[in-house]
Parts: C-alpha cells; sequence; structure tokens
C-alpha cells in the first residue's frame, strides 16, 4: 500500500514535524492500513479506527518514552505502533514471531506495560506518576481507559486513591458507547472546549493570584468565585463524580477533532492535580461496517474489505455451549447466564434476546460476576458463568471464598482454555487447571468435541452439585471426533489394553493422541490410551488402571506446575508405581503469540509430537 506520511514516521518526534493541515490526512492514511492490515490478519478494528486522531495528538503534545502513555487493555494501540516507529513491520502484527497486537515493552520503549486485561492502566499509571514525583522528576504520564474498562472495580480503586496524590496525572476517558457526564446541549459542548483551552488555565492561574494578593478579602473572594463557578458547572453537567473524587475534570470533547484534542492536552498539563479528561469517540470511525457493528468488529479474524463478511463461517465450542445454555433455560426457569462483556465471544448472544430477565452481563468485573453467580445459586437459581479462562485468573479469590467454601452450585462455562493463538501471552488459557486444581469443591470437565461438551453441561446442571467448571477450547471439533459419542465415565480407555505403553491425555489433543496411536501401530508399536474426561477429581480408578504400565506418556495443553499430569503422577508415586513417567506440557514461562497449530507442533501436543515423544523415550 502507498502511503505518503507513514513511510517517513519513526518516531513520535516526526508526528510533531507534520503541519496542522496534514493531520486529518494523516489520520485518513492509518485508517485506511489498520482496515487493510487487519482484514488479513485479524485483530481488533473498531477501538483501533475509533482513537486514530486521539493518538496524533498524544503524539503530538507529550514526548514519549520520557512522558509515558498507558493503554488500557492495549488492543488500542495500534495507531500508536505506526506511530512509534513500526509501520515497517506492521504487516506482521499478531502474527509469529510478529509484533504484538497489545502493548509490549519487549518491543518499543514506547509501549510502557505489558497489557491485554482490562482496567489496569490507572493504577500503573498512578505508581509511575507518584516514583516521578518522588524523584524529583517533572515528566507526565497518561492513562488512556475505555467506557468500557471503567465497569472494571480496579479503575475505581485507582481512581478513588489517585487524587490524593499530587502528581502529574492525567487519564483520559475515551467514551465511545456511555455518556459519563450527560450535558444539555451547545452551552455546555461550548464551554467544555473552552475551559480544555491552556489559555483558560493560565488566565485562571493568574486571576487567583491576582486577586489572592488583596488584603484581607482577595482569599474570600477567590473562593466564591470558584463556588460559584461550580455551582453553574454542576447545572450544566448534572455530575462531579470525577471532581468530588479530586480530579479536575476537563470534557467532553471531540475525539475526533484533533485540534480541540491537543488544546485540551496542553490544558491538562497546566493544571496542578491528576486531571480526567473525557472524550466522545465513534468505534470504528471510517470503516461504515465497522460504524454499524462495532461489536462484531471488535475482535475480529480476516474479512473481506468491500462486504465485511469473515472469510469463514462455522459453528464452535462457544457456538455449542451457548446452544445448551440457550436450550436449557427453555425447560428450567432457574437457568441464568452471566457474562464479563464478553456474550458474542461466548455465544450468549440469543440467550440475551430471548431471556433478558435471566441474562446478566456485568461489565468487566469477572470477580463481581462470580459472588453475583453465588447469590444466585444460594436463592435456588441455576446461574453460569460464561468467561474465557484468560478472564477467570482475576476471580481467584472469589472462586476461593464466595463460591467453593459456600458450596454453592454454579457452572462455569470455560471458554478459549488451552492455546489461543495470535493474542499471546496475556490471553493464553494456560492457567486455569493450574488453579482450579488448587481449590477445593471444585469439579472440573475438558471434552474434547461436541458431544461431550453437550454431556458435561447437563452433568453440571443436573447431576452434580456444589461448583462445576467446564473448560474447552476456542476454535472447532476435530474432523475425527465429529462422531465420537460421548460416555458417561470419568475416563475411558481406548487402543491395545495389554501394552504396557499408555498415553494419557484429555480434551482437544485427544484427537491428535488417536491419530499418534494409529501411525505407532502402522510402525509396530501398540499403546493404550486413557482418555480423561473429568481432570478433578481423578477417578482413583483411573490411577489403578495403569498402575503395572512399564512407561507413561502425560500430554496436556496447560502449565506444568499445578497440571494434572503434575497430580496423576503424585497419585501414581502413592501407590507405589515403578515404571517411568514422562510429561509432556508447558514447563514453565508464558507462551507467545502464534497460530494455534504452530503452538500445538511447537510443544509436541500435535500427531507428530506425540509420536515423536513416545519413540524417543520409549
Amino acid at each position: 500500500m502507498e502511503t505518503r506520511f507513514l513511510k517517513d514516521i519513526s518516531s513520535p518526534a516526526d508526528v510533531k514535524k507534520l503541519e496542522e493541515n496534514q493531520l486529518n490526512d494523516l489520520a485518513k492514511e492509518i485508517r485506511e492500513v489498520l482496515i487493510s492490515t487487519v482484514s488479513e490478519n485479524g485483530g481488533h478494528l473498531a477501538s483501533n479506527l475509533g482513537v486514530v486522531e486521539l493518538t496524533i495528538a498524544l503524539h503530538r503534545v507529550f514526548n514519549s518514552p520520557k512522558d509515558k502513555i498507558v493503554w488500557d487493555v492495549g488492543h488500542q494501540v495500534y495507531t500508536h505502533k505506526l506511530l512509534t516507529g513500526r509501520f515497517d513491520r506492521f504487516d506482521t502484527i499478531r502474527r509469529e514471531d510478529g509484533i504484538s497486537g497489545f502493548s509490549r515493552p519487549t518491543e518499543s520503549e514506547h509501549d510502557i506495560f505489558f497489557s491485554g486485561h482490562s482496567s489496569t492502566s490507572i493504577s500503573s499509571a498512578l505508581g509511575i506518576a507518584t516514583a516521578e514525583k518522588i524523584n524529583g522528576g517533572k515528566n507526565y504520564t497518561v492513562a488512556v481507559i475505555g467506557d468500557g474498562a471503567l465497569t472494571g472495580g480496579l479503575a475505581y480503586e485507582a481512581l478513588n486513591n489517585a487524587a490524593r496524590r499530587k502528581c502529574r496525572l492525567i487519564v483520559i476517558l475515551n467514551d465511545n458507547e456511555m455518556s459519563i457526564s450527560k450535558n444539555v446541549g451547545g452551552v455546555a459542548r461550548h464551554l467544555a472546549v473552552i475551559r480544555s483551552k491552556p489559555s483558560y488555565f493560565m488566565f485562571k492561574a493568574h486571576t487567583e493570584k491576582a486577586l489572592n494578593k488583596i488584603p484581607l478579602i482577595g482569599k474570600r473572594i477567590t473562593n466564591f468565585l470558584f463556588k460559584s463557578k461550580t455551582r453553574v458547572k454542576n447545572l450544566l453537567y448534572r455530575s462531579t463524580f470525577f471532581e468530588d473524587l479530586g480530579f479536575q475534570y476537563m470534557g467532553p470533547i471531540d475525539g475526533h477533532n484533533i485540534e480541540q484534542i491537543t488544546n485540551a492536552l496542553e490544558g491538562a498539563k497546566l493544571v496542578n492535580k491528576p486531571v480526567l479528561l473525557h472524550i466522545n469517540t465513534i468505534k470504528g470511525k471510517g470503516y461504515d461496517f465497522a460504524e454499524k457493528d462495532p461489536s462484531h468488529f471488535h475482535g475480529i479474524s480476516k474479512f473481506n474489505v468491500f462486504s465485511g463478511e469473515p472469510n469463514f463461517s462455522t459453528d464452535s465450542f462457544s457456538d455449542i455451549a451457548g446452544k445448551f445454555i440457550f436450550d436449557a433455560a427453555a425447560k428450567d426457569k432457574r437457568v441464568c447466564a452471566i457474562t464479563a462483556a464478553m456474550s458474542l465471544g461466548t455465544g450468549l448472544a440469543d440467550f440475551s434476546k430471548k431471556y433478558p430477565d435471566r441474562f446478566f452481563d456485568v461489565g468487566i468485573a469477572e470477580e463481581h460476576a462470580v459472588t453475583f453467580a453465588s447469590g444466585l445459586a444460594r436463592d435456588g437459581m441455576l446461574p453460569v458463568f460464561a468467561v474465557y479462562s484468560t478472564f477467570l485468573q482475576r476471580a481467584y479469590d472469589q472462586l476461593i471464598h464466595d463460591c467453593a467454601l459456600q458450596d454453592e452450585h454454579i457452572v462455569l462455562a470455560i471458554d478459549r482454555a488451552g492455546f489461543v493463538g495470535e493474542d499471546g501471552e496475556t490471553h493464553q488459557g494456560l492457567f486455569d487447571v493450574s488453579f482450579l486444581n488448587s481449590i477445593p469443591n471444585i469439579k472440573v470437565y475438558s471434552p474434547s468435541c461436541y458431544s461431550e461438551l453437550n454431556k458435561a453441561f447437563n452433568n453440571a446442571f443436573y447431576k452434580d452439585k456444589k461448583v462445576v467448571a467446564i473448560r474447552y477450547p476456542r476454535g472447532t471439533e476435530s474432523e475425527n471426533l465429529k462422531d465420537y459419542v460421548a460416555s458417561d465415565n470419568d475416563f475411558d480407555i481406548f487402543g491395545d489394553e495389554s501394552s504396557d505403553t499408555v498415553l494419557i491425555t484429555y480434551g482437544r489433543i485427544f484427537s491428535f493422541a488417536l491419530e499418534a496411536a494409529e501411525e505407532l501401530k502402522q510402525q509396530g508399536i501398540n499403546i493404550k490410551i486413557l482418555k480423561l474426561n473429568c481432570i478433578k477429581p481423578i477417578n482413583p480408578e483411573a490411577v489403578n488402571s495403569v498402575i503395572n504400565s512399564k512407561k507413561i506418556f502425560f500430554f496436556e495443553e496447560s502449565l506444568e506446575s499445578g497440571s494434572v499430569g503434575e497430580r496423576f503422577a503424585y497419585l501414581l508415586s502413592k501407590q507405589g508405581y515403578k515404571g517411568g513417567f514422562v510429561h509432556t506440557c508447558i514447563k514453565d514461562g508464558f507462551v507467545k503469540q502464534a497460530s494455534v497449530n504452530s503452538l500445538l507442533k511447537k510443544y509436541s501436543l500435535d500427531k507428530d509430537g506425540m509420536v515423536g515423544v513416545i519413540k524417543n523415550e520409549r
């Protein structure tokens, strides 16, 4: 793609060199690159299209990386990457060995924190700004947070704490769905623009300084004028929430007007206290399909630029889970569905429309969702919390204290378990097995195909008690399991039951185990497969069934520490197992971005990997 501006931008300093009348052309060029690249690579489109002008203004006003810009979630940093020297690599975004779809300090000095989870920016930015003040620095720290992320409790904890710190902190509220401060028409909007200009703050400072010099009555006049101004402002904006917390509130400002944003940011730098700048933006700005359906284009796979349609369409584990919950709700009025701002991703869109009184989108508040579910269960409802594995991590304390300890019957539908691919380190679902294994009174299923998924949900709803978790992967079931019939057993055995070589596994990679067993058989190596359907608790009979084996190979798509394989090995040792045990999993560390198939191959969890490990270690 031919570019006029981006090819010459290697750092924010180059953005500052542009003439003001060139900035809107730069914004248009950026949008063209965003749409073209995401259509090929997939990623977050609507949110990035909405912050183009804001990002340009930020790099015009501040001096990154001395001034530090902290992006909440980080899924809206694509323009930031383009303006900080990564245009030449932008076509590799979200690809293996390419640049990340989130901010990564290892990638650029302009990326301050690893990001991927919501509502963290104000806390981390406050820490930076406080350290800057302690060290006598004069640099600014900016946190950019969306109204969606502001539904997370951590953001409010940070806001409450930030106002007490007299540091150079600017919080930018990117409001693209709801209005935090309702205003009353043109007068309020006009005054908001005026009050955001640097000249306003300089005039205010000079006026206060002059009035305070008047003997006896100067400070009283200043206080009277301040209180009068506050009363008028309250009438116009009807909200002093942020100012009640101790922030200087500015806005709302048009988030697609670079001049207005720039003036507001320059004005915010003159305020001697934490500032909250409220801007209004449009998700998907500049791409008609994304503007009309921002939820669909929030995180999207490859798509056709001209039609807006995805390049492929198929069912998924998420869809099947959503359908089961939907059908169960029709028969059982106790069934409720809870999501943390992920109704589309977790397959609950139809449920939300059909049963709005039993559907609860709590916002980005996983901790609340879990405790809320426990409260619903206490009064006789049957709540299902559908959540991505990576986001369930945020509710660990609530799972222990508010659910497992209470013996409440709730169902955790854990989506995106295992490798998720291109979103990288912050989104891989590799920790849920480990932390669920440490919690008493929880039962965990890990189905390998759709029929097992339905069986697990049926058991979780009507057979099991207490807390039940069902973890399932992103994507579709394997072709060789489409006709597989799920059993009612905690475990099943396949292959040569007399073999003293055993392959143990569960979940998605069971399909590879079947393929590996067949290939090994053709090479004269017969193995037995032990498939775990329920991975917590492990049925003692599963251990007994392999206790006399010569060699056991355990494969799992999870971190080693706290894993099922680790637990199984311990149970074997308690029974006096004398044979060999090989555990293939993710040993330690965080897994970088790559396609799911590439990751399965890299960690020897696909068919070829299993065959190789068994032949080499046998």
